[in-house]
């Protein structure tokens, strides 16, 4: 199962969901979103290009990888 790291790389920065929002152009309604719903798999590939631009990282590196608890 994929997992979005979008808060947790924010948080490493020193940015706040503000700052994430104007650095990568979203309205605050999709970065509340993306930090509230970290298990979300229909975020448009335009978001994650900005949210990944705006963090200073690959698009790759906005996801991990976590095991299945219902397995």
């Amino acid at each position: 199962m994929r997992r979005l790291r979008i808060k947790e790389l924010a948080e490493q920065r020193g940015m706040t969901q503000s700052k994430l929002m104007r650095m990568a152009d979203l309205n605050m309604k999709t970065v509340q979103g993306l930090y509230r719903e970290p298990y979300r798999i229909n975020v448009a590939y335009l978001t994650l290009e900005k949210v990944a631009r705006a963090l200073d990282v690959s698009i790759n590196e906005l996801f991990e990888e976590v095991e299945d608890e219902n397995v």
